[in-house]
């Protein structure tokens, strides 16, 4: 069996294992609520995000670069699963939250740009918490924390979270490039 089928599987069933925690909790408690959708997009966004670390930490194979990617996939991970399920401004269907997809072009697009290059990925990352910082300016600025779901307060709080994880994986980027 090859090395990246055995991979693959594992993803797959790290996939399974996790949707059987809501699963499970659906049989106990009426707090968790899923549909079928709810189980698709979950499983879709896990598998995906496993298969993209997969394929791309082992490009460099450096632990430093590994770790990079794992935080630069985490960051773009919850910030996709927190604005499905609550939404960073206001609630899951405040149309703000749409300003999000261009922080995550900014990595995506970024990151395939430049090859998925160490030195250009610290680039990259440093870009997307700059777009991570100037959303929350921009929703700030246009008076979203008057709603009554997002304080000022609440509104830093959770960007500054975002933009900590990516700049410390443009950190780990640019140190996996002096190693």
């Amino acid at each position: 069996m090859k090395t990246g089928n055995i991979a693959y599987k594992g993803i797959a069933l790290a996939t399974v294992l996790i949707l059987l925690l809501p699963l499970l909790a659906m049989q106990f408690t009426d707090e968790v609520v899923w549909n079928l959708t709810d189980f698709i997009v979950m499983g879709g966004l896990l598998f995906g995000t496993g298969l993209t670390y997969e394929l791309i930490s082992k490009q460099m194979g450096s632990t430093g670069y590994s770790v990079a990617v794992g935080v630069a996939l985490l960051g773009m991970f919850l910030l996709v699963w927190v604005n499905l399920a609550v939404g960073i401004i206001g609630d899951e269907g405040n149309p703000a939250n749409l300003m999000y997809l261009g922080v995550l072009a900014v990595g995506i697009i970024g990151a395939i740009m430049v090859r998925f290059q160490p030195k250009e990925m610290a680039r990259v990352l440093f870009a997307t918490a700059l777009a991570q910082a100037m959303t929350a300016v921009i929703a700030l600025f246009a008076g979203i924390h008057q709603n009554p779901y997002s304080s000022v307060r609440e509104i830093l709080t959770i960007n500054g979270f975002f933009v900590a994880l990516f700049l410390g994986s443009a950190w780990l980027f640019r140190d996996a490039t002096r190693k």
